[in-house]
């Protein structure tokens, strides 16, 4: 693909010597340095956070007290669990408790990044601690790239609008509150990369290498499911469009596709099949996931009954209804209509498919991460004029940033007594 000069709007005269300069070698570069640069400085931001709450934190069940940034970053809260998969497996029996109930395991934690990073232990030589955040900060940069290339190519009636969108959709996913993940050791920077490549890969009807993808998901996280119903919504729009004779539609296309749906849809349920046959148990994968939650049962949409009450008493009903109204406003804004149809419907279909299967919980907002269509939306609320642009976009990006160092302090500073994990 040709250079693209998307940088978002710019003021009409830098200030500094200094910034005319950086402004000028930025722009002059080719769109794929645009992308990284703006990666880079957002994690550099980030790092320097993760080492300001480091020096506070206490010693806690993962580290000593005053972590270096690599087991800060390392062993932290699931780090831990993705390193003992890393290293020792999976457990042959699901542990129980004495009332016979499934105690947390490794069974919880998909199995792809963790031997991705131990393949690169074993080669390297390095410890978990530093491989596994490198790896994620790669897979991340993997990942804007992948989120340019996507929303120029899946997006063309909001690129059209605001054509900075683009650059400004990565920097808003770089300084989104919970992207401080893409540098630790989750699995979240592996995710947005496949997600984001699949994406691409439909809007190109590359339909073979998407299958491809599709099954490393279904090895990465839960969230293969929602992929079968973006597949569903493509197929749609390009049968209708054959219809009107605006596209093609053949008999391969209709069976390529319905394959490629059956394919998602399965590889949602490959990890929790493959825990079931090794354990022996059916359902352990399910058990598994109830350890994590206040209450042992999960039910579509039931955490939204009690963990709200939990939090907000009797002000839990008006909390769900305006979060609920909210993220509806988002999808349906004419922003999110000037998406493509992909781009559109992973956003719908994901946020659903969270809502119904999570425990809305302290995670919540991390999961939000994979919704990244949703910060093209929200740099392209504002269209017009050039300064109305620049200034929602500059006061997004602070805000964003102003609640990353929230989310860190809170969130990943672990609290020795009680804590809940981010």
């Amino acid at each position: 693909m040709s250079e693209v000069r998307e940088v978002d709007e710019p003021t009409s005269e830098p200030t500094t010597p200094t910034t005319a300069g950086a402004w000028a070698w930025m722009v002059s570069r080719p769109w794929w340095v645009q992308v990284l640069a703006v990666y880079a400085t957002a994690r550099l931001f980030t790092t320097v956070v993760f080492l300001w709450v480091a020096s506070v934190q206490e010693q806690n069940p993962w580290t000593a007290e005053h972590p270096g940034y690599f087991p800060y970053v390392g062993f932290m809260f699931d780090g831990s669990w993705y390193r003992t998969v890393a290293e020792t497996g999976y457990p042959a029996e699901l542990p129980r408790d004495e009332n016979g109930l499934v105690q947390q395991n490794a069974w919880a934690f998909f199995p792809l990044f963790p031997m991705l990073a131990r393949g690169l232990m074993q080669l390297t030589g390095g410890s978990w601690e530093v491989v596994a955040p490198l790896l994620a900060l790669v897979l991340g940069a993997g990942a804007v790239l992948a989120i340019h290339q996507t929303v120029v190519r899946g997006a063309p009636r909001a690129v059209a609008a605001r054509p900075g969108l683009p650059l400004a959709s990565v920097a808003l996913v770089s300084v989104f509150p919970t992207a401080a993940v893409l540098q630790v050791a989750y699995t979240e920077a592996l995710a947005l990369l496949l997600i984001a490549s699949a994406l691409l890969l439909l809007i190109r009807r590359e339909y073979a290498w998407m299958a491809l993808v599709v099954v490393a998901l279904g090895f990465t996280r839960a969230v293969a499911l929602p992929m079968a119903a973006v597949v569903v919504v493509h197929a749609a729009v390009r049968w209708w469009s054959a219809r009107r004779g605006t596209d093609t539609w053949t008999w391969r296309t209709g069976v390529g596709l319905g394959a490629l749906t059956v394919l998602a849809a399965a590889s949602g349920f490959l990890w929790p099949a493959i825990c079931g046959w090794a354990t022996g148990v059916p359902d352990g994968y399910l058990q598994t996931q109830e350890a994590w939650r206040g209450v042992r049962e999960v039910a579509p949409f039931g955490g939204w009954f009690y963990v709200p009450e939990f939090w907000f008493q009797s002000r839990a009903l008006l909390v769900v209804t305006l979060s609920f109204a909210l993220v509806i406003a988002v999808l349906v804004v004419p922003a999110a209509w000037r998406l493509g149809n992909e781009l559109h419907a992973w956003a719908a279909a994901y946020i659903v498919y969270i809502a119904a299967v999570v425990e809305p919980g302290s995670s919540l907002a991390r999961f939000l991460l994979l919704a990244f269509p949703l910060a093209a939306v929200t740099a392209g609320v504002v269209t017009r004029p050039p300064a109305a642009r620049r200034w929602w976009f500059g006061a997004v990006v602070v805000l964003m940033l102003g609640l990353q160092v929230l989310w860190v302090r809170q969130m990943w500073h672990a609290n020795p007594v009680a804590d809940w994990p981010p």
